[in-house]
């Protein structure tokens, strides 16, 4: 090794010697951390609740920005954007959620001269837009869910357009996301009741009323490939599966999908490069498919137009960090790899732990965490928003930590994720790590028998089992301690 070049700085910043992090929570700290490890100033935005945050802790500066009502601080444009002028940023990082995948934020920040770590605004806008996706898709020839042409302007239409398809039909809200504004009609009398019904709904969650219709594919798969883009050239980085979910909640991820042969995932992977580069795709950015098992086909059905919450998976399984990959893009640097650069190598999964009760209908369970235990060993990863003695507030999604596993084959990663969660103890809330305890020793999981609608079907026989084995424990305890009463009296 050349020793001048064993000193040399890793990263010299060219354009963003300071970076504002406009979220919270573990995406914050991880930004946070990506940044600083390129030589970047990175600064985050905080609410109330977040001035003691471990974001707060790590940044090189912390901006309050408002309330703790995210309405107030993270979802607060101007509130982002005076904090942008007021530590000198260059550039704004959205992380996940809160003004993301928001077209006219990204407008706003192009407008003040500084950089969006994203997409620009067009592209957000364009493939933000469930319909006009769509239509982008079918002119690159990727596949879709057969449907609406577009946005249904009326409920004859609907109508034509459900009889060509066929029940069941899926009336999704245009501008929707994270599984909302979603409703499924399995004849025609459902569909004249539940489509002015879901209109009003995406016009009172997004702002926008206009739906389109798609195939109810009922046993359907969910797979995600991840992109990766400069505005000129795109690679992707092989998919994800995200089929267990809970209320089109995603609970656990795992890179690559086992339910794909290497021709099928060619032509997947391939299909989304093709899309993402066919709007000039900048940034790191993930399209999202269904996959009809039964008939070996994929579908094209959105795209988020940022990084995803199960992102740790896909960088396993290629070694390459898509966060730090998002900044020197945006920094005026060409992405770095070609399409044979990216390897698949092992496999890898991801437990999203929330602050919830999964035995009280997920009921969220903010508070102080009293212990903390993550586990460590090979191929095991934690992305995380707590320390010892942190309060959780009540305001925000409910994601304490991700766990992450990888390994060389999905059975062994299977067994690796097994014993993290064995080590795994966060004391003083209650958490979905029991649930995913008795997930990765489920026989249909471990076999990768599963679909997007399996998850609800498990889970409410995991709660039977469950309260009947406390029960039976109570039960227990009872005659135990009849007994000793009667015999010490």
């Amino acid at each position: 090794m050349n020793m001048e070049n064993s000193t040399t700085a890793f990263y010299r910043p060219t354009r963003i010697r300071t970076v504002l992090v406009a979220n919270r929570g573990e995406i914050a700290v991880r930004v946070i951390r990506a940044a600083q490890e390129l030589g970047m100033r990175a600064v985050v935005v905080v609410s109330d609740a977040d001035r003691e945050s471990l974001a707060a802790r790590m940044a090189d500066e912390a901006v309050h920005i408002g309330s703790s009502h995210a309405v107030k601080s993270y979802l607060n444009p101007a509130a982002v954007l005076a904090a942008a002028r007021q530590c000198g940023a260059d550039a704004v990082h959205p992380g996940y959620g809160f003004l993301s995948e928001n077209a006219d934020f990204a407008a706003q920040v192009e407008a003040a001269g500084l950089i969006f770590v994203g997409p620009t605004s067009q592209v957000i806008a364009t493939m933000g837009d469930k319909a006009r996706a769509r239509e982008t898709a079918q002119r690159a020839d990727v596949p879709t869910v057969p449907g609406s042409a577009g946005i249904v302007s009326s409920l004859d239409e609907a109508r034509e357009v459900a009889a060509r398809i066929g029940y069941p039909i899926m009336i999704k809200a245009a501008a929707g996301g994270g599984g909302r504004g979603i409703r499924v009609a399995h004849d025609a009398a459902q569909l004249d009741a539940e489509l002015p019904l879901a209109q009003r709904e995406a016009q009172a969650a997004f702002g926008d009323g206009g739906v389109y219709l798609e195939r109810f594919i009922a046993r359907a798969r969910h797979i995600e490939v991840q992109v990766l883009g400069d505005g000129n050239d795109v690679i992707h980085l092989f998919e994800r599966e995200c089929s267990l979910q809970r209320r089109r909640q995603k609970i656990l991820e795992e890179a690559p999908s086992p339910s794909l042969t290497p021709q099928l995932r060619a032509e997947l992977c391939a299909s989304a490069a093709r899309l993402a580069k066919q709007v000039g795709y900048r940034s790191a950015g993930t399209l999202e498919y269904l996959f009809d098992e039964t008939r070996g086909e994929f579908y094209f059905i959105e795209m988020n137009t940022r990084i995803q919450v199960e992102h740790p998976v896909t960088e396993a399984i290629t070694g390459v960090d898509l966060v730090r990959e998002m900044l020197r893009i945006a920094d005026g640097e060409p992405l770095r790899f070609s399409q044979s650069d990216i390897v698949l190598r092992g496999a890898a999964l991801e437990c999203r732990i929330n602050a919830e009760d999964p035995l009280q209908d997920f009921r969220p369970n903010p508070g102080r965490v009293e212990e903390l235990v993550w586990p460590t060993g090979p191929g095991v990863r934690v992305d995380s928003l707590l320390y010892p003695g942190y309060v959780v507030p009540p305001f925000y999604d409910s994601l304490l930590a991700k766990l992450i596993v990888h390994d060389e084959n999905r059975a062994a990663a299977i067994e690796r994720l097994a014993r993290a969660l064995r080590e795994l103890h966060i004391g003083g809330l209650k958490t979905t790590a029991p649930l995913h305890r008795a997930l990765v020793a489920d026989d249909d999981v471990r076999a990768a028998r599963y679909h997007t609608n399996y998850l609800e079907t498990w889970m409410a026989a995991w709660r039977e089992s469950r309260e009947a084995a406390s029960i039976a424990a109570q039960a227990t305890n009872a005659v135990a301690g009849s007994t000793s009463a009667r015999e010490a009296s």
